[in-house]
């Protein structure tokens, strides 16, 4: 395998506090990379970079790890232009809009939702994101939640089955019965594609009983949970998803002292979604809180139609900053290694021997300039699994 150098860093994000004292993200300055195949073979001073067969110069570029999108719904079709419109007009979000993207997707072909999943996957490589989870959830039938994973798994590894999305408008009079099929013929046809089970666990949706038994039934069949918890009001999904040693509770935006505690004591990763808040006036997640509780928090864009239709985490990022409570440094390290951590990954999020070649390198001499300049493009180059692909 050829090897590559990719020197005059101006600071390299690592991940790694061991290899800087003064920094959690483990920070080098005028730094080099070194690629060998889809792997990082070595990091440190751009001075003492080993011989390679080729050579990048960054230009006294921030080289930061390829971002982590750990929670997105982009196996949808059609639009939901008229109820953003609305809802800025004064409507508040509620779950119900989701009917509105089911009754789209089941009329999509296999080849539109494709289409549609390569379209936003390409869109946030060209921010950075290099992983990316993503989730049924908009077909709520046994032929459709599976079709939709299959697709799925044609573009990530990182496969959710929310079958469990809202009770399906085919079940409005017997949401025992939908649970009954979730748990059931839907979970048998849909267990081979995934790798996660979510459920949304609030008002409107699914309760903690029914959440619990989602949940259990998917793990039995080898698929690890993952909570929509807490986003909408108060609610059992965050200590339910602690107690079952989920990966990861999204969104958080209501919680108790005890929500937070459980958080802080558990293993179950705190996910922040900032663009959900943003699309909806709503109230912010308290990251501040969850963070000095001691809790590991993951940054997400919850990329999905109705809710929050954005595919960027830099974006993502400046909002924590300016609004959750997070530091610049904090809302990074969770775009990276926080998402990986709530995907139970150690191979990505952040760049030292070892891990998978993602990194991107920042048209800025610092990670800072994600929040300090929001909403400008300051991707210059991404690669991933290696490859130069930006």
């Amino acid at each position: 395998m050829t090897t590559t150098a990719i020197t005059n860093i101006a600071s390299l994000v690592t991940n790694d506090p061991s290899l800087c004292a003064d920094s959690p993200l483990g920070l080098i300055r005028d730094a080099a990379v070194v690629i060998e195949g889809d792997r990082v073979v070595w990091t440190g001073e751009s001075s003492k970079a080993p011989a390679t067969d080729n050579a990048v110069d960054a230009g006294g570029r921030a080289a930061i790890p390829g971002f982590v999108d750990s929670h997105s719904h982009l196996l949808f079709a059609g639009d939901r232009t008229e109820e953003f419109n609305a809802r800025m007009s004064g409507r508040p979000y509620s779950a119900g809009g989701i009917r509105t993207t089911v009754a789209a997707t089941r009329a999509a072909t296999d080849d539109e939702l494709s289409a549609n999943v390569a379209r936003y996957l390409a869109e946030a490589l060209r921010q950075g994101t290099t992983t990316f989870e993503t989730k049924s959830g908009y077909g709520l039938t046994v032929e459709d939640e599976a079709r939709a994973l299959r697709i799925a798994a044609q573009h990530t590894e990182e496969v959710t089955y929310l079958g469990a999305h809202i009770v399906s408008p085919d079940y409005a009079d017997d949401p025992a019965g939908y649970v009954d099929l979730v748990t059931g013929a839907m979970l048998d046809a849909c267990a081979p594609y995934a790798r996660w089970v979510d459920v949304f666990c609030e008002k409107g949706a699914f309760d903690g009983d029914q959440a619990r038994a989602i949940l259990t039934a998917g793990r039995a069949k080898g698929l690890h949970p993952r909570v929509h918890a807490n986003q909408l009001g108060h609610g059992p999904g965050v200590q339910l998803a602690v107690e079952l040693d989920a990966a990861s509770a999204d969104h958080c935006t209501h919680l108790t002292d005890a929500d937070v505690d459980a958080l802080a004591q558990g293993n179950t990763v705190a996910t922040l979604l900032p663009g959900a808040e943003f699309s909806t006036r709503a109230t912010w997640p308290d990251a501040r809180r969850i963070l000095d509780a001691g809790a590991t928090v993951a940054l997400s864009t919850d990329c999905n139609p109705g809710s929050s239709f954005t595919s960027s985490m830099p974006f993502c990022i400046a909002l924590a900053v300016r609004d959750m409570g997070m530091t610049p440094d904090e809302a990074l390290w969770s775009a990276t290694a926080g998402g990986a951590a709530a995907l139970r990954r150690t191979d990505i999020g952040r760049i030292t021997p070892g891990a998978r070649a993602d990194l991107v390198l920042l048209d800025a001499p610092s990670h800072v300039h994600l929040a300090y300049r929001p909403g400008v493009p300051l991707v210059h180059a991404v690669w991933q699994h290696g490859e130069r692909v930006l």
